[in-house]
């Protein structure tokens, strides 16, 4: 049950910590838009709506290109930005960090009501006044670390990561729910409702009845908890999916917080009499019937097998086949083994990023980070193993004796089940640590402040150093918030975080493929601009990477285009050989088209050969991307004039990506170009099943227009 936020003290330090957060992030409000921002948002027409009109919006939801899924309440949430501040980023991070405090306060109100869902030996819940103001004081420190953490800063200040934030919201909102209803579930355990009990029997024949009466109104009571956990468990985590898929993990938050604290229990009330004096129930007789519980409640575990146990298998046989195919892993530096064993060091990292971060290893950029290819390649492989062994085995060995910390390295652990195992996403992100790291905070930040309320230990283990403990905790809350202050500040100008990322990782190809592209911006294509010369360098460095995508050598590409300099052939050279090494990725595909867009609008003069021998590397592998398909199609159509290829290009891309509208649009007008009018139709007719909620209203009325040369529409 959510009660006030009392005593004072923790309605005052929880207002403080929000304060804090909000100074410590505002000067990273000013900065400008970065990396996946650009292809989600900025280069993303469908998040930029002209009017809140039904279509208008249907197409920002289904616009998102990050997940099949489209998260379209993060989609809809980017267009709403949209049409109030246009692409003015100020206003997008102030919105990520209304979230991010809204998501704070509450984690202070989970955290509050875990600490006093901590089991004793003899199980009632608390509700004493000490219980509460230690609980609070404990959950004010846990939330007020948690938004400041500087792993947590890129779910703030890097726009596009409102997505995880969103989602967490939701998953944050579903977990306080389930408590709530476990609580209420199992209130009749506790001394206040004996006592109750007790009370709605007076000394009276009526007594029994009585009794009776107030014990099914508990049951009322218990079976309304049990609803409050389903409807919080299911709605919350649909509403969170459409933010983005971490929501999916609720359901496993939950049955660690059911299996380490809860436990599967359930209230078992007897309502016959106990008579004691006068007829009336004796109070040890009502305090043993209210006690009286199973160890197991069905209705718990049923509802488990339901939001968990089926959706969990049934996800595994959804992403068993591709994660299997190889295919599926070619546009990755790893193999499914090595991104196991690679992500075994990842989990161990995060850790100590989330309590003793640097600013080397928080460089928001991790594509340096070393692949595992065996247990002792690199040696920290196999310790990581062990270290995540040895986190399971606390978790069971704590599980009774120090819940909270058993909870805390549970709920840690599953956050990363999705992201740190078997699907090939890349390797390292901060903002996956956004939940996981509450329950690094759930388990450290109860013993740094020496006060545990609930705790099944002595009072002396709990005082003892409690001294060094405290200032410990004092530290490092001050250290978070001075390293995500500095952290913020370069984050509120593009040139000055360029510069800092660049200083942070000088081995990520990505950090010094970005500050060069700043240093681009900067120059505004003078090539008598310090800028211009600044530029080299930096993206010179990042093309020599093997490893590294084909971004620098476009960037260098282009701004000599551009300015009307000479282009070097190896750059030429590197970029073929890296698409012929290896399937193009994202990074890759986008290299083209931007080289392809600036051919095609006659602002570089690119040497035609060179761009087909790029596009026959990049296609030269095994199922090429229906993205890549289309960007060939419309170089070889406008740039090429060769539009056999262009046709053929884009009806490999319709056929690859067959719900994706933009590509059957220009397929209908190349179709129509080339007077071939009764194919065109019928690929009209095949693009209207696409039309969800009007979102393609605006375009088929032009395609109807272009192929009949009336108004007329909707036939």
């Amino acid at each position: 049950m959510i009660h006030s936020l009392k005593p004072p003290i923790v309605r005052r330090l929880l207002l403080l910590a929000l304060l804090i957060t909000a100074a410590v992030y505002w000067s990273g409000l000013s900065g400008s838009w970065l990396f996946d921002d650009y292809p989600n948002i900025v280069d993303n027409p469908g998040v930029q709506p002209h009017a809140a009109s039904v279509p208008a919006l249907v197409r920002a939801a289904l616009s998102s290109p990050a997940s099949e899924f489209k998260r379209p309440l993060a989609s809809l949430s980017f267009a709403a930005n949209y049409l109030v501040s246009g692409l003015n980023p100020w206003s997008w991070k102030l919105f990520n960090l209304a979230v991010h405090l809204l998501n704070g306060t509450l984690v202070f109100l989970l955290a509050r009501m875990l600490l006093l869902a901590v089991p004793h030996s003899s199980p009632p819940l608390h509700t004493g006044e000490g219980d509460w103001r230690r609980a609070g004081i404990l959950a004010a420190l846990i939330a007020a670390g948690w938004m400041l953490l500087p792993i947590n800063l890129t779910a703030v200040l890097y726009v596009v990561q409102r997505e995880e934030s969103m989602a967490n919201l939701f998953v944050l909102l579903g977990l306080i729910g389930y408590v709530a209803g476990r609580q209420r579930m199992l209130w009749c355990r506790s001394a206040p409702c004996a006592r109750m009990l007790l009370e709605s029997a007076p000394p009276q024949d009526s007594s029994q009845r009585q009794f009776a009466h107030r014990a099914r109104s508990y049951t009322e009571g218990v079976w309304g908890g049990f609803w409050l956990c389903a409807v919080s468990l299911v709605i919350s985590t649909v509403i969170g999916l459409l933010a983005k898929e971490t929501a999916a993990m609720l359901p496993l938050y939950a049955f660690l917080v059911e299996w380490i604290l809860f436990r599967f229990k359930r209230v078992s009330l007897s309502v016959g009499a106990g008579p004691g004096r006068d007829n009336a129930p004796d109070e040890a007789v009502v305090a043993h019937r209210v006690r009286s519980y199973r160890e197991w409640d069905g209705r718990i575990a049923g509802l488990f097998v339901v939001v968990l146990a089926l959706p969990l298998l049934a996800g595994l046989i959804w992403l068993l086949p591709g994660v299997l195919n190889t295919a599926n892993w070619a546009t990755r530096d790893f193999t499914l083994g090595e991104r196991l064993l690679s992500e075994a060091r990842v989990v161990c990292d995060y850790i100590g990023w989330t309590l003793l971060p640097t600013p080397q290893v928080l460089s928001f950029y991790h594509d340096q980070f070393r692949i595992s290819t065996g247990l002792l390649s690199p040696w920290t492989t196999l310790t990581s193993l062990l270290g995540i062994t040895a986190l399971f085995v606390l978790v069971f060995r704590l599980r009774r004796r120090q819940p909270l910390v058993a909870l805390g390295i549970a709920l840690y652990l599953g956050c990363h089940v999705m992201t740190g195992t078997i699907i090939p996403l890349e390797l390292v992100y901060e903002h996956r640590n956004y939940f996981a790291s509450f329950g690094v905070l759930l388990a450290v930040v109860p013993w740094l402040a020496a006060v545990s309320p609930g705790a099944v230990q002595p009072a002396v283990h709990r005082h003892r150093w409690r001294l060094p403990r405290r200032v410990l905790l004092a530290c490092l809350l001050l250290w978070w918030a001075g390293l995500t202050t500095a952290t913020a500040y370069a984050w509120g100008d593009p040139l000055r975080l360029a510069q800092d990322l660049a200083a942070r990782a000088p081995d990520s190809p990505r950090a010094q493929y970005e500050l060069g592209r700043i240093y681009i911006i900067y120059s505004h294509y003078d090539p008598a601009s310090p800028y211009t010369r600044l530029a080299y360098a930096p993206l010179e460095k990042a093309a020599s990477f093997p490893e590294s995508s084909i971004l620098p050598q476009q960037a260098l590409i282009f701004m000599n285009s551009r300015m009307g300099l000479p282009l070097k052939p190896q750059w030429w050279d590197s970029m073929i050989a890296k698409l012929k090494a290896r399937k193009p990725g994202v990074q890759d595909e986008s290299s083209l088209a931007a080289l392809a867009q600036c051919a095609r609008d006659r602002a570089c003069a690119l040497p035609t050969a060179r761009m087909v021998q790029a596009f026959e590397a990049a296609l030269d592998h095994h199922t090429p991307s229906a993205r890549l398909q289309a960007t060939y199609g419309d170089y070889a159509w406008n740039v090429l004039d060769n539009h056999a290829l262009g046709l053929r290009m884009i009806e490999g891309a319709v056929k690859d990506a067959p719900s994706e509208p933009a590509y059957r649009i220009t397929l209908v007008r190349m179709l129509a170009a080339l007077d071939r009018y009764n194919e065109a139709r019928k690929a009209l007719q095949q693009l209207r099943p696409l039309n969800i909620g009007g979102r393609l209203n605006g375009s088929i009325r032009e395609l109807h227009i272009l192929l009949n040369g009336d108004l007329k529409f909707g036939s």
